[in-house]
């Protein structure tokens, strides 16, 4: 592990690989572990950074309120720091909220974009207020109510959950409620999306809980030229369920550069 400071926080990162620059970023309430799977399939392509999210993993907790903007500010602020101009970007869940404000406000820096099980809509109002009361929630009792009831949202899979489990009890409970109040507070993405030149990867699992496959479809209707993943009969964390499948179209990215 490395780390690098930047807009005066400290973020852990991994890098590994050679070939075309590639960050992967992590969904909530996760780290950058759950890529360990398919980094292996992926690392003689690319030199991929894998950072943890400020206050998540083994970055600084932040207690000032951010966006998600702000998240992605820190990813370009650690591109600068390792000399890296141009990137292909690709984030799960959460991390592809981060990864859709880098592409609307670095355009120019991105090689691609690649959108694991993640969308482009904003939250509704009921979905903030949920997001909301999560947040107080954690900060009062922890993360051990998360570590053991989300797992089975994220994926059906028993080791998977198993995996899962373990990184979320890892994490820090002021690090989930900064999370969750950006993602609540994040600018809907789909305006931009008919702009994007460059190749883009959607890759879904059609039993995801948390969030359905029409979301994922709407991007690929966006912007035509996208590469759509649809993989059955698995839910949120496609690197972890089909690591392989996840990796194939991640390649793209490369391909189609």
């Amino acid at each position: 592990m490395k780390f690098e400071n930047v807009n005066s926080i400290q973020l852990v990162y991994s890098r590994l690989g050679n070939g075309v620059p590639l960050v992967l970023l992590h969904g909530y309430p996760l780290d950058h572990t759950i890529w360990d799977d398919v980094l292996p399939l992926l690392q003689d392509e690319f030199d991929i950074i894998l950072p943890d999210l400020r206050g998540l993993g083994k970055s600084k907790v932040v207690t000032s309120r951010y966006t998600i903007s702000d998240l992605a500010t820190d990813i370009v602020g650690l591109l600068d720091k390792l000399n890296i101009e141009k990137a292909a970007i690709a984030g799960h869940s959460m991390g592809g909220y981060v990864s859709l404000a880098f592409a609307r406000a670095y355009k120019e820096r991105m090689l691609g974009l690649g959108l694991i099980s993640s969308q482009a809509v904003a939250d509704s109002p009921e979905s903030k207020k949920i997001r909301s009361q999560m947040a107080e929630k954690i900060r009062s009792s922890g993360v051990e109510p998360i570590a053991e009831t989300f797992p089975s949202k994220l994926t059906p899979d028993p080791r998977v959950q198993a995996i899962v489990r373990n990184v979320i009890s890892k994490q820090k409970s002021e690090g989930l409620a900064g999370a969750l109040l950006a993602m609540a507070d994040r600018e809907d993405a789909t305006a931009a999306l008919s702009s994007y030149d460059f190749p883009v990867v959607i890759v879904h699992g059609r039993a995801d809980e948390l969030i359905p496959i029409e979301r994922a479809k709407e991007i690929k209707a966006a912007i035509p030229h996208a590469t759509y993943i649809e993989i059955p009969n698995i839910g949120h964390m496609p690197m972890l369920e089909k690591p392989q499948t996840t990796a194939s179209a991640l390649k793209r990215l490369v391909r189609l550069g």
